[in-house]
């Protein structure tokens, strides 16, 4: 095994070599850091490109949920629950540091909504075969209300209780990159893929790239490329062929984050049918909770996706249903934005509900792979899909697929990391060995936050932390829980990386201006109107 620290210097000077690699992927979100571990688990030379930091998209921005899919269940996609209930059981066993059983209860008005629900979710129970999690069941009202203290009870017959699963869903991607590093795989963020090179025949044969950091671009020759970019698919897909059709129509979520007091600490709601047709969740997450999601259809697809006025009202007025107090918009601690790529339909009529949530695999002319669609639960599946075409594709020697049994980086089955240390598993002991040996590093970063120096200094040296965004936003999850209070954590959070970077204050001065910017689109006040 080789190192699992996410380095740098060390991948750009991998890089430098003049090798063909077996496989490049383009994307470093929950799916190409997937298929960067199956592939380098594999035997394959592999290197992943992200544009930005791991999982800067998508992949940071659901609702942090590992599940089957309750509602695919509904529309009768019993094939694709299947499959997710079994990714699910896998993301438990392999990654049980950031993944754990959340009971959700479904809050019922009638005594046929009860039966309903709760004979579909014994089929969801069954589903899951060997991979259960929990029983579903009755609750009485009585129950109903002692869990969620705030919920009204007018019309209440009780409700349905099942389980499912929750995560980090950043954790788990930066755990991602670290694993396909053990396993000998190069993986780069801020490296912008800007050409594809092609042979003589016209296929596809390597890429061209910039390293944002120095500007400076680097050709690589490979084997196979693959496409995992998520709503960018089409920019991979256009320097392909000028001329391409786009195959992706996003369709943005969004969530709200308010403190743990609107909902109780224990159990999630799960609100089945909301006036847009999509099912609404409150989900406890790192001591606050979290509201959403929705699903609106947008033309335009961007790193930073903004909140639509339309959303924000749609989200506190569905909960204001349920719930009293609810929260008013005076309460939103952080308000986050996520795309979706949805394959796109040959005729829209505007709805996304129809448009196919399932993965796509696409083999181009050139011999260009291109992954797109799914979630996060079926990542570890997608990747197996992709490598194994790209093994045919490129004509590498076969090799089976090993990630059902390969425990993701930070594994542990200790239950002694708890708190906020919980999800670094197996890394918590080294991270606090850092304050023991240097008592300022075991200071914390802000009163209302447990989070230490220490932490800063182990985003930096081991997890490819380049900016104050990497670490607020994917490392430490601030931003995401309360955008004001990450603002305050900001100067604390550059100088500990100056230091460590061995920046001067030009760099702290343009990061904490970056930064502010940035994370004043995470405030209610900022958002835009349709």
């Amino acid at each position: 095994m080789h190192n699992p620290s996410l380095d740098r210097q060390r991948g750009l000077s991998e890089v430098s070599k003049p090798l063909v690699w077996d496989l490049v992927v383009i994307g470093g979100g929950a799916t190409g850091l997937g298929i960067a571990v199956d592939a380098a688990s594999r035997g394959y030379k592999t290197l992943l490109l992200e544009q930005h930091d791991f999982a800067k998209g998508t992949s940071s921005r659901s609702t942090k949920l590992v599940h089957g899919g309750v509602r695919y269940l509904a529309m009768g996609d019993i094939k694709l629950v299947y499959s997710a209930l079994r990714e699910r059981g896998l993301i438990f066993q392999n990654a049980p540091h950031v993944a754990h059983t959340r009971p959700f209860i479904i809050p019922c008005y009638s005594h046929l909504s009860k039966w309903k629900y709760l004979i579909g979710l014994k089929l969801y129970d069954w589903l899951a075969g060997r991979f259960r999690i929990g029983q579903s069941s009755f609750v009485s009202k009585k129950e109903v209300s002692q869990r969620f203290p705030t919920m009204k009870t007018v019309g209440l017959k009780g409700g349905v209780r099942y389980f499912d699963g929750q995560f980090d869903d950043a954790r788990l991607a930066i755990n991602l990159a670290q694993t396909a590093t053990a396993h000998g795989a190069t993986t780069l963020n801020y490296c912008k893929v800007v050409a594809l090179r092609k042979d003589v025949s016209g296929k596809t044969s390597g890429v061209v790239f910039t390293d944002s950091e120095t500007n400076k671009q680097l050709e690589i020759d490979a084997k196979v490329v693959i496409n995992a970019t998520g709503v960018f698919v089409d920019n991979i897909l256009q320097l392909d062929i000028h001329e391409h059709r786009p195959i992706v129509k996003p369709s943005q979520g969004i969530h709200i984050v308010v403190d743990r007091s609107f909902l109780g600490d224990n159990d999630a709601l799960m609100i089945p049918k909301t006036s847009d047709g999509r099912v609404l969740f409150g989900v406890p997450w790192h001591n606050h909770v979290l509201l959403g999601t929705t699903d609106t259809p947008i033309d335009t697809h961007s790193l930073e996706p903004r909140a639509l006025e339309t959303e924000i009202e749609f989200i506190l007025n569905t909960t204001a249903a349920y719930l009293n107090p609810s929260p008013q918009r005076k309460d939103i601690l952080s308000i986050f934005a996520g795309l979706r790529p949805l394959a796109a339909p040959a005729k829209s009529d505007g709805s996304t509900k129809e448009i196919s949530r399932d993965h796509k695999l696409i083999v181009s002319a050139s011999g260009l792979i291109t992954i797109t669609g799914g979630k996060w639960t079926t990542y570890r599946k997608m990747a197996e899909e992709t490598v194994d075409k790209a093994a045919m594709v490129a004509g590498l020697d076969f090799s089976p697929c090993r990630t059902e049994a390969i425990k993701i980086h930070g594994y542990t089955t200790s239950g002694e990391t708890t708190g906020h240390w919980a999800v670094y598993g197996s890394d918590a002991p080294y991270i606090r060995s850092l304050c023991d040996s240097t008592p300022q590093l075991g200071e914390k970063l802000h009163n209302d936050f447990e989070h230490t120096a220490a932490e800063v200094v182990w985003a930096v040296q081991h997890e490819m932390a380049r900016t104050v965004e990497d670490v607020l936003a994917r490392r430490l999850r601030v931003l995401f829980l309360d955008a004001a209070k990450s603002i305050e954590m900001a100067p604390k959070v550059a100088a500990i990386m100056a230091e460590q970077l061995a920046k001067g204050d030009e760099w702290i001065t343009d990061q904490l201006d970056r930064y502010e910017k940035l994370a004043k689109g995470y405030l209610a006040n900022t958002t835009v109107s349709k």
